[in-house]
């Protein structure tokens, strides 16, 4: 029988800011389209709505399934989401040399948004069941390595450094969380420092381009350093107040690049200024308070992993989008979660929502 308290432990706070930051997502994606020159005719609102749509069942789906069943299907989840990895490099969809997104019918998906989850619930069923005191060892972190390199090694192959390299993030956040033995952290380091410039080695020149544009987007005002240039422009011609809904200059003369999608942030600082940006920080930063409450509130270890792990997965985008379109980060294409544009982000970031409700309504049954 359906157990009451259920209800009685929705986390209606959480329902609240998901609503919130999608209507504001939708709004800016309106106007980053509406005033822009580019694709004047493409209805992206109203995909991304589509979406939300989409994004609302499996949110709700997710929060209905006690997560203690998904935590044993982590595998079979894992291992589906690794096979459309390798469907996606031979039969996906070429854009623009990269090949990421796999069509299914009508739509397309992008099986790197999906492979995130995956991930945090595989490596948070393996270290729930190697909490301790003393940390992990070498040893131990074999499993998680190997289990994050397979998916980090398929995105590369598409190429996209910026979600492969969030892979490693999300993973490292949970890793230190659950704590890693001292001197085994000291090798883990040691090997970082010595891997660097064998990293810097096999990337391709198109992203040595972008770390070296990163540096120093001076050097290619009208070529590399273009785009992080011009959304400067539009962050800091927003000023205290913003120039008004649909009156962003940058937006409207299509200075902007990828504007409803990696730049969507600079749309939303040029109209709505310093008071709007911090508005949206505020709420993203509810939202983590939000998340880090639910894993603490629970007394499972899978729960509590879990919740970190979604945490970290929704912190880090918003943080690598925003210092990517302020030029403190590469521009490595990673969307702001609820609002860039795109369907399987949208769907993953509503999956993630249904997973904090999902511990959060079910901590007071772990004993």
């Amino acid at each position: 029988m359906f157990d009451r308290r259920l209800i009685k432990y929705f986390d209606w706070g959480l329902l609240w800011l998901t609503i919130i930051l999608g209507l504001v997502g939708i709004i800016t994606l309106y106007s980053a389209i509406s005033a822009g020159a580019n694709n004047p005719h493409e209805m992206f609102h109203i995909k991304q709505l589509v979406w939300y749509g989409i994004g609302i069942v499996a949110m709700v789906a997710c929060f209905l399934i006690d997560y203690k069943t998904i935590e044993q299907w982590s595998h079979v989840i894992y291992t589906g989401c690794i096979s459309l990895l390798v469907l996606v490099l031979g039969y996906g969809k070429l854009v623009s040399g990269s090949r990421r997104w796999l069509g299914l019918g009508p739509v397309s998906i992008q099986p790197s948004e999906f492979i995130k989850i995956a991930l945090i619930f595989v490596l948070a069923r393996y270290y729930s069941r190697l909490v301790n005191t003393r940390g992990l060892t070498i040893r131990e972190l074999i499993t998680p390595i190997v289990l994050t390199a397979i998916p980090f090694g398929l995105i590369v192959r598409q190429p996209d450094l910026g979600t492969a390299m969030l892979l490693i993030l999300i993973a490292g956040s949970m890793t230190v969380f659950v704590k890693i033995e001292r001197r085994s952290l000291s090798y883990i380091v040691a090997s970082c420092t010595v891997a660097i410039p064998l990293v810097w080695l096999l990337l391709k020149d198109y992203q040595k381009q972008r770390i070296l544009t990163f540096l120093y987007p001076e050097r290619e005002p009208l070529g590399a350093g273009y785009h992080i240039i011009q959304s400067k422009i539009a962050i800091g011609s927003g000023m205290i107040s913003g120039k008004g809904f649909l009156k962003g200059t940058q937006n409207a003369l299509s200075f902007l690049p990828e504007q409803h999608t990696d730049f969507i942030f600079s749309v939303l600082a040029e109209e709505w200024g310093l008071i709007g940006t911090t508005g949206l920080l505020f709420l993203f930063l509810m939202l983590t308070a939000c998340g880090l409450s639910v894993a603490h509130g629970c007394r499972d270890p899978f729960g509590i992993i879990l919740a970190v792990g979604v945490v970290s997965m929704i912190s880090w985008q918003v943080i690598i989008n925003i210092s990517m379109v302020i030029g403190l980060m590469p521009v490595v294409g990673v969307p702001l979660p609820f609002i860039s544009y795109g369907g399987s982000s949208v769907v993953s970031m509503m999956i993630c929502i249904g997973l904090l409700m999902n511990i959060s309504m079910r901590r007071f049954m772990i004993k």
